[in-house]
């Protein structure tokens, strides 16, 4: 392609691969993503309140500001000061407000963003409802499978434009290479491989030891389940997609290793969960070691696609001619005096395989245009199709794992909170 893929034409990108129908087909809620005028919408803007303006808040307010048009910001609430002031310094003239209650009772906010800590997303979405607000909220859904349930009945009943911050639901690139998994053009998936490595305690300074609970909640089992909730949620609905399926098993197992500092939540978590089919889906993490990073990978027989980096590896690459495949052979070590020695066990290595690209010039996450998609939604009223139901199972699911390494055993969803 000689131009970059713009944020707010990738449905336009996909249709250059000749991918944009099958997408759509697989993918029925990227139909809020297109473009206003597709959708008939001319100046209309959605009032917008923040509620919580964190780091993660200020992030949605930054990409508002730039990219949505369609978004106005105009009321903030926090119940942190150095937080509130820092995001009214972004929108001037926008309303400040220390109850979110008060906020609900503006009559100027059609909409609002929920970026507070995860205990509250659950109380806070329900008295949205209640107000009559459309309501964005982060990831994950809530604390507790059972407050996710009823959060998302409750979403459906109330009529209101309810996402979930689930921004890869979004990402061209990751749309693109899932409509090729799920065609089976590199044959069936047998593996998804999901880890993402840290070093740092995960910490934030603390002004004042008062507010250590309520600016590391992280850290915190009565706010957060740490990890699970603030990293697997991005990744578990990897397998999912490419699969077409959900789990019906995870086991596990976490602990504190290193970061030995009165937190509560595990530094180290590994888990497994297995599909009907019994292909296996893993996530790791740790965060005293950041090495390897964050990788996303789904494995089929013919093929290997790493989805962070938008690249395919196939299992048998083209053929080379013979002068590059003996020079190959002899970097690979393949005339070594140990491959003729006898060996009874050698190394595997690795493919060296470069590559290939799947979308390379597509920019940042998703994040701009699920927000995009979000404000274009509440415009037109209409909910967009199978968004929820993704974003539920991504929550339910990162919640049973951490379940399942706190009770050591093998887990699966009851019954009762399978949509």
């Amino acid at each position: 392609m000689s131009e970059k893929i713009g944020r707010r034409s990738f449905l336009e990108a996909l249709g250059e691969f000749g991918m944009a129908s099958a997408v759509l087909a697989s993918f029925p809620w990227l139909q809020s993503c297109k473009t206003g005028k597709e959708q008939g919408i001319t100046s209309e803007k959605v009032h917008l309140g923040i509620i919580g303006t964190g780091s993660r808040g200020q992030y949605h307010m930054t990409n508002i500001l730039n990219f949505v048009p369609e978004g106005q910001i105009v009321a903030l609430c926090d119940i942190y000061d150095v937080n509130l002031t820092a995001a009214a310094e972004m929108v001037p003239g926008a309303k400040l407000y220390d109850d979110y209650h008060k906020l609900l009772e503006d009559k100027s906010v059609d909409a609002v963003i929920v970026t507070t800590p995860l205990h509250l997303h659950y109380r806070v979405t329900l008295d949205a409802f209640e107000a009559g607000k459309d309501v964005f909220c982060e990831k994950a859904m809530a604390h507790s499978i059972a407050d996710c349930y009823d959060m998302y009945q409750k979403g459906v009943r109330s009529g209101q434009i309810f996402f979930i911050g689930q921004q890869r639901l979004f990402d061209p690139k990751y749309l693109l290479a899932m409509e090729k998994v799920r065609s089976g053009e590199y044959g069936p998936v047998v593996n998804v491989r999901n880890y993402w490595l840290r070093n740092a305690d995960w910490r934030r300074p603390v002004p004042s030891p008062e507010l250590e609970r309520q600016i590391n909640w992280r850290l915190y089992r009565e706010y957060s389940h740490g990890m699970m909730t603030e990293l697997a949620c991005h990744q578990l609905q990897n397998g999912s997609w490419a699969l077409n399926m959900y789990p019906e098993k995870v086991t596990g197992s976490g602990s504190i290793i290193y970061w030995k500092d009165g937190r509560e939540v595990y530094d180290n978590v590994a888990v497994i969960y297995t599909f009907p089919n019994g292909v296996n889906m893993t996530f790791e993490s740790v965060i005293s070691n950041k090495h390897f990073g964050m990788g996303e990978q789904i494995l089929c027989k013919e093929a290997t696609i790493d989805l962070p980096a938008s690249r395919i590896y196939l299992e048998t690459p083209p053929v080379k001619s013979g002068i590059e495949q003996m020079i190959a052979d002899i970097e690979a070590g393949v005339f070594s005096n140990a491959v003729f020695a006898g060996t009874s066990w050698n190394a595997e290595t690795a493919s060296a395989d470069t590559g290939l690209a799947i979308m390379p010039e597509a920019q940042g996450d998703g994040s701009v245009e699920i927000m995009q998609a979000f404000c274009r939604s509440v415009i037109t009223r209409r909910q967009p199709e199978k968004i929820l139901e993704e974003a539920y199972y991504a929550s339910a699911f990162s919640l049973l794992g951490d379940e399942a390494m706190h009770r050591g055993e093998i887990l699966t969803l009851p019954q009762e909170y399978r949509l």
